[in-house]
Parts: structure tokens; sequence; C-alpha cells
């Protein structure tokens, strides 16, 4: 049994000298070495910890700056609470300076004498719209037409009575196509004497 097993032994090993000796087969491995990385790769992995790191702070101060945002909006309400109702800006400040307007009514009188009816009724409309639009900015948009100023819920019912008035004249002349005459010109002077001097602004 001895000799038959020394027999088994001598060819195990000789078959694995043999194996040991083909080229085919690799028995010693290099040590695989991990790939160092980039730079940017490192840095941008710690900016990554960072605010990592960082989110709660940054949570809890917006909740911080959000309670404080609130609280100072209720101070205000409580503030403008107490202070009572604003005082509002009487209307009269929107009609044009008395001196003003006279000296427009002048320059439209000449237009008028000169045959220039229709000229002259558009010089009164548009100046109105300028005295508006310098009164109170943002009111009339470039954007609005005659109608849609005369629509405007900020104008009082008697301006706003003669300024439509107005705009009807000019649309008559300029989109209908008709002459203006001196009766045109005296309604319109005077529809522009009633939106500039009435008292329908208070």
């Amino acid at each position: 049994m001895a000799s038959g097993s020394q027999t088994w032994e001598a060819k195990v090993e000789a078959a694995h000298r043999t194996l040991r000796a083909s080229r085919d087969i690799q028995f010693d491995f290099q040590p695989v070495v991990a790939p160092k990385p980039p730079g940017w790769a490192k840095a941008l992995v710690e900016f990554l910890q960072a605010v990592a790191r960082a989110l709660p702070y940054v949570f809890w101060g917006g909740v911080i700056v959000g309670a404080l945002v609130i609280v100072w909006f209720v101070v205000q309400e409580l503030a403008a609470v107490r202070r009572g109702p604003r005082t509002e800006v009487p209307l009269t400040d929107w009609r044009p300076e008395p001196e003003k307007a006279r000296v427009l009514l002048e320059h439209a009188d000449r237009l008028a004498a000169e045959g220039r009816h229709a000229e002259a009724i558009r010089l009164l409309l548009f100046r109105s719209i300028d005295d508006l639009a310098g009164r109170r900015p943002g009111l009339v948009r470039p954007a609005l037409t005659s109608r849609d100023i005369a629509a405007l819920d900020a104008l009082p019912e008697a301006p706003r009575g003669a300024f439509t008035r107005l705009a009807q004249a000019v649309e008559r002349t300029v989109f209908g196509g008709r002459p203006a005459d001196a009766d045109d010109f005296a309604r319109a002077r005077g529809d522009y004497e009633a939106f500039a001097f009435t008292e329908g602004w208070r």
C-alpha cells in the first residue's frame, strides 16, 4: 500500500510540475493598483462633503429668516392699523394748472381763428392726456386709447364726461373723416374747460 501511495503521489507531483511548467497558464499575478483619482474629482468630493455638512445650518437659517419676514409683515400691518386709514391725495391735484390751461385755450383759439378747427380740437385732447399723465405717472400707459383713458375708474364722473366728449369729437374728425367747424370747436372748447376747471375733481 505504501508503494502504491508513493507512486500516486509521484504522479501527482509530476503532473503539478508539468502544469507549472506550462506557459499557457498564469500562476503569478501582480497586485492591482487602483488608479489615482484626478485632482478635480477630489476637490468635488470635498466640496460636496462640505455642502452636506452645511445643509442643516442653511435649512435652519432659512427657517429663521422666513419667520423674521412674517413677523416684520405682521408688525407693519399692526402699525398701519394703529395709524388709521391713509389720507388720500385730493383729486383736485389732478386738474391742470389754471394758467397753463388758459394758455392752451389761447393757442387753440388762434388755430380755430385760422380755420384749423380739427387741429385745435386735437390739441385740446392731447394736452388733456398729457396733463393726466403728468399729474398721475403710470395711470396713462402708451397703449391706452382715448376711450380706454375715459373708462379709467380713477376719473371722477364730471371730468370723465367732458373728456369723453372731447375724445369723441377727435374720433369724428380723425377716424370718421368729418371736417370740424366752428361749432364743433366751440363744443370741444367747452368740454376742455369743464375738464380743466370743473369742481368735479373733488
